[in-house]
This record gives C-alpha cells, sequence and structure tokens, in this order.
C-alpha cells in the first residue's frame, strides 16, 4: 500500500484530494497562491526601497482594490453564466504575461514606482474574475458529503502560504533581489493553468436569466434579506479594510520601528502565516462547534487586542509572537464565517454572492491605502492600532448584540423562506448544516 493510499484509509482530512479533478484544482491553486503571497512582499519592499514613502506604499494598495471592488460582482454574475475553469485559465494566463513583463523591467533596473502599481491594478482586475469563478468551480469537482472538507482544504491553502510565501520572498529579495521573485510568481500561475487544463468538468446547469442587471439586482436583494449574509460580509469587510491592513505597513515597521532587514520583513509575515494555519486547524479541529457565532466574535475581539499590542511592541521577538497569535485569532473567527457562508449559499447564487464576497475581502489592500495615510499622517503604530480598535468596536457593539448572530450554529440559519423554495443550500442533511 502506498503512503497516498495509507493516509487516505486512515484519515479523513484530505477527504476532498480523493476526487482527481479537486486535487489538480487544489495543488495547481497552492502553486498560484504561493506565488502571490511572494508578490504582495514583493510590491511592498521594491516600491518602499525605491521611495521610502509610506502614502506610496499605501497606493499599491489602492491601485489593486479600486478594481477589485468595482469588477468583483461582476466577476461574480459571470462566474454564474460561463465555464468558470476557462474564465480561471484566461485570467492566470494574463497574470503571468503581466508579471513576466513586471520581472523583466525589475532586472534590467528600469522600474519606477508606477509600473508597480499599474501591475497591481491589473491584477486586481483580473482577479475580480477570478476569485469568484473559483468559489463556483471548486464545489463541482467533488461529492457534496465532502464539500465542508474541501472548504477547509482551500482555507488551508491560503493560509499555509502566508508561511512560505513570505519567508521565501524575504530570502530571495535578500540574496538576488526581486526580480526572480517576479519570475518565480509569474510561473505560479502559468503552473496553475497547465493544472486546470487536466481538469474535465461536468456540465453546469445554468439558470435562465433575464439580463445581467437582473442576475446583479437579483444577488443584491438574496444578500440583503439574509441577516447572516450581512453580518459575515460585514465582519469579511472589518477585518480586510481595518484588520489586515497591518500587512501592507509591515515594511515600516521592518525597518523603522523593529529595526531588522528584508529576512526580518519575511519572518514576520511568516509568523502570521504560522499562526492563521493553526487557526485553521483549530477550527477543524472543533468540527461542529455549536457555538460559530461566539467564536466569531470572541475571534474578532482577540484578533483587535493583539494588533494594540504589536503596534507599540518594540522588541522583534515579541512581535514575533504577537503577529503569529494575531494570525490565529483572524483565522478562527474569519474560516467560521466564511465556512458558513459557503455552507448556506445556494448554488445558482454562488458566483454572486462570493463575488460580492470578495468585494468586501478584497478591501484588504484599500485598507492598506487607509492606514498608510494615517500612519503618513501619525505613525505606523497608530494606524494599526486604529484597525484593532475597529474590529474590537464592530464586533463589540455590531455582532455581540445580535441575538441571531450569538446563536449561530445553535439552531438552523439558511435562506430566506422565498428562495428556500427554489433552491437547496449546500451542505449537511436536507441542504442545512448541522
Amino acid at each position: 500500500m502506498s503512503v497516498w493510499s495509507a493516509i487516505k484509509s486512515r484519515t479523513g482530512i484530505f477527504a476532498a484530494l480523493r476526487y482527481r479533478n479537486y486535487r489538480l484544482f487544489w495543488f495547481g491553486q497552492l502553486v498560484s497562491v504561493v506565488g502571490f503571497q511572494m508578490l504582495i512582499v514583493a510590491q511592498g519592499w521594491l516600491v518602499y526601497s525605491l521611495t521610502g514613502s509610506k502614502l506610496q506604499l499605501g497606493l499599491v494598495g489602492l491601485s489593486s482594490a479600486a478594481p477589485s471592488i468595482i469588477l468583483n460582482l461582476f466577476g461574480g454574475v459571470v462566474a454564474d453564466k460561463v465555464n468558470p475553469r476557462r474564465l480561471i485559465m484566461a485570467t492566470q494566463s494574463v497574470s503571468c504575461l503581466v508579471l513576466l513583463v513586471l520581472a523583466t523591467l525589475t532586472a534590467t533596473h528600469l522600474v519606477q514606482p508606477w509600473h508597480v502599481m499599474v501591475t497591481a491594478f491589473l491584477m486586481g482586475g483580473l482577479g475580480a474574475f477570478d476569485g469568484p469563478s473559483r468559489q463556483a468551480m471548486f464545489p463541482h469537482l467533488i461529492d457534496r458529503s465532502a464539500l465542508m472538507n474541501a472548504v477547509a482544504l482551500n482555507s488551508t491553502v491560503w493560509q499555509s502560504t502566508r508561511v512560505v510565501g513570505p519567508a521565501l520572498a524575504g530570502v530571495l529579495i535578500a540574496w538576488v533581489g526581486p526580480a526572480p521573485v517576479f519570475y518565480m510568481t509569474a510561473s505560479g500561475f502559468g503552473i496553475f493553468v497547465l493544472f486546470l487544463a487536466r481538469i474535465r468538468m461536468p456540465d453546469i446547469r445554468r439558470a435562465a436569466s433575464a439580463s445581467f442587471k437582473r442576475d446583479m439586482a437579483d444577488g443584491l436583494r438574496f444578500i440583503w434579506s439574509n441577516h447572516i449574509f450581512t453580518f459575515i460580509l460585514g465582519m469579511t469587510f472589518f477585518n480586510s479594510f481595518f484588520g489586515m491592513s497591518y500587512i501592507f505597513l509591515m515594511p515600516v515597521f521592518q525597518r523603522d520601528v523593529l529595526h531588522v532587514g528584508p529576512a526580518g520583513l519575511g519572518l514576520l509575515l511568516s509568523m502570521g502565516g504560522v499562526g492563521a494555519l493553526s487557526g485553521t486547524a483549530i477550527v477543524a479541529a472543533l468540527g461542529n462547534f455549536r457555538a460559530k457565532g461566539l467564536l466569531m466574535i470572541l475571534g474578532a475581539v482577540a484578533f483587535g487586542v493583539l494588533l494594540l499590542l504589536f503596534a507599540y511592541s518594540r522588541w522583534f521577538p515579541v512581535s514575533l509572537v504577537l503577529v503569529a497569535l494575531a494570525g490565529a485569532a483572524s483565522s478562527i473567527y474569519m474560516v467560521s464565517a466564511q465556512s458558513t457562508l459557503q455552507m448556506l449559499v445556494p448554488d445558482q447564487f454562488r458566483g454572486r454572492v462570493m463575488g460580492f464576497w470578495g468585494i468586501t475581502y478584497n478591501l484588504m489592500p484599500l485598507g492598506g491605502f487607509q492606514g498608510g495615510v494615517i500612519a503618513s499622517m501619525f505613525s505606523a503604530p497608530v494606524a494599526v492600532a486604529v484597525g484593532g480598535t475597529a474590529v474590537i468596536v464592530f464586533a463589540l457593539l455590531g455582532a455581540a448584540r445580535n441575538v441571531q448572530i450569538r446563536h449561530l450554529g445553535m439552531q438552523t440559519a439558511g435562506a430566506p423562506a422565498s428562495d428556500a423554495k427554489n433552491s437547496t443550500p449546500l451542505g449537511g442533511t436536507g441542504g442545512r448544516p448541522r
């Protein structure tokens, strides 16, 4: 018996990887996301080394966020209308070409800050169509019984690559500069295309629609009529816009606050990934933990408090520990929220709902811009402290006062009655999570 067969026979942790199509999707996505995590570090380091400007560091985030915010809902509608595999292949191919241009400009010492911002803008626009398509595609690559496991494995990709990607980027920048990082990132996108080409997508029935505008309006109406969805999207907004803005200010903490080199920057970001991966493992171990709402609230409060402590830490080892704990807390409440959202979304609305979720999630770079503005006006520690406080305030004054949210997981929650008649939310017996 092979090692892989032994693992499959003894544990359900990798249940979704038993399906060939999902296995190709997952491993291809893993390579691509490692490159993306490296890209974030390299872009920030390059712009800050060229300009020394905290504001321009924030502008990189703004350049990425603007097209994502504007186009993500459109991308969700498109994901509900076309073959998502082909759409992802197209976005990944163009991303590869864009990054090859940036890598060449950097290698030839012709790169300027505006080149990085244009690249971030293009990547943000492509991601607005890529993200919802991934969310719409992977549930069709597995059996419904493995859906929750697939959601957890998808989260693991993003959390684990936060460990490997930044550390690898930091080491490469210190040794050979940022150009090889951009080349490796481009290669990661290209490899994902090769994996996707081997996937055989089953036929997906598309519901008839009156118009593009009507489809978008129906999706927004569906979200607005369900308080669980609006709360989860609100949690994502505060996490992305305020909480995670500290990531974009890491080059400032690295050089001006903690006084460490590029390798230290990679280590800081990697420790955040270690913590996030640990948080994902905790959520997976809890399984059908009934008090999901309270878990999200407490995780958000802990995340905000840890950001406040990190903001004013001046000792590198302590900062590493705080970043790791903050990553764990953020992961606990965000993975719980995202898993709940995906399990409750009906098939015909998935692209649009996840497109709207992508808007809130992709506010992270825009949050980096607001963090850069506050840092330029006051200081980087003040900017991070403001972000942590905002997360705490939303959790306590918003979520903690909502009875429906506090009882999330203790009672059945799902789509509005009008929509439930025509669709079955994913997951659990009878389409509802238990």
